[in-house]
């Protein structure tokens, strides 16, 4: 449910993170974010909608999706679905910049490559055994995927605009996890420009264009996600999940509630239960 930049940490024994998707029972939203890292789906059973800069994706088994970093994606996954996910830090592909800190990767969707998924699927596998080594052999298939994509799915003629984005998302990365250490408040746009020396008008406009979201609707999405939680782990009473979470009452949190899910938080949470 978070609308924000996503901290990306690798696997302990791994110099990336690599996990099977948290949508895979189904009835899952994962809203619209961004990170640093470069972000592979890789689909093996059933079907994920992913929306990547505002275009919709149907994914189906044997397809995987390439997020370069700091793209806006969100995901829906109404069904259970068996997908891997690697999440690897850029950092990993200072060699291979085809810009200042840049580097970028052609990702359609439509285009199936059996030989990304079997390589994705064999270092899975070999990383869930736990046997002696393991990890050291799933590294060696790592750099395989590596040299995959460096060699094959490296954009070298990247547009000007894209790169003036991914280098907007970084600056709004530092206002966004302001923002959720301090959601509480009373966050205007006037104040958190000026913490951070933009004008009001400036920053809205920055909100906009790369992040694809205006200020005010962040921020609640922000409080929302936040609220959602305690409604499903508390038993805490409404009204003071509201106040806690920078709503100014009970009605307001409804309000927002509601028009982002289509039901009341009350009734959510008694349908969850039951």
């Amino acid at each position: 449910m978070e609308y924000s930049h996503e901290i990306i940490l690798p696997n302990e024994d791994l110099p990336f993170k690599m996990f099977v998707f948290e949508g895979k029972d189904g009835n899952y939203v994962r809203d619209k974010h961004w990170h640093s890292a470069i972000e592979i789906f890789a689909i093996f059973e059933g079907k994920l909608r992913f929306f990547l800069n505002e275009e919709e994706y149907i994914l189906e088994a044997g397809e995987f999706v390439l997020i370069n970093s700091n793209e806006v994606h969100s995901i829906f996954s109404p069904r259970p679905n068996h997908t891997i996910v690697l999440q690897i830090p850029i950092a990993v592909f200072e060699n291979y910049y085809t810009n200042e800190s840049f580097i970028s990767f052609s990702h359609e969707p439509s285009i199936q490559d059996e030989r990304m998924m079997e390589l994705i699927g064999k270092m899975y596998e070999i990383y869930e055994k736990r046997e002696c080594g393991s990890g050291l052999l799933v590294q060696s298939e790592f750099y395989r995927l590596l040299y995959m994509l460096v060699t094959e799915y490296r954009m070298t003629d990247v547009n000007p605009e894209i790169v003036r984005s991914y280098r907007k998302l970084n600056h709004l990365t530092d206002i966004t996890d302001y923002i959720k250490e301090n959601y509480q408040k009373d966050l205007s746009l006037e104040n958190l420009a000026e913490t951070f020396g933009y004008s009001p008008t400036y920053l809205s406009k920055m909100f906009q264009k790369y992040a694809k979201i205006n200020y005010r609707d962040y921020l609640q999405n922000i409080r929302l996600e936040r609220a959602y939680h305690e409604l499903m782990r508390t038993d805490h009473m409404l009204s003071d999940i509201a106040v806690d979470h920078g709503f100014a009452n009970s009605k307001a949190f409804a309000k927002a509630f509601k028009k982002k899910y289509q039901i009341l938080p009350s009734e959510y949470r008694k349908k969850m239960k039951e």
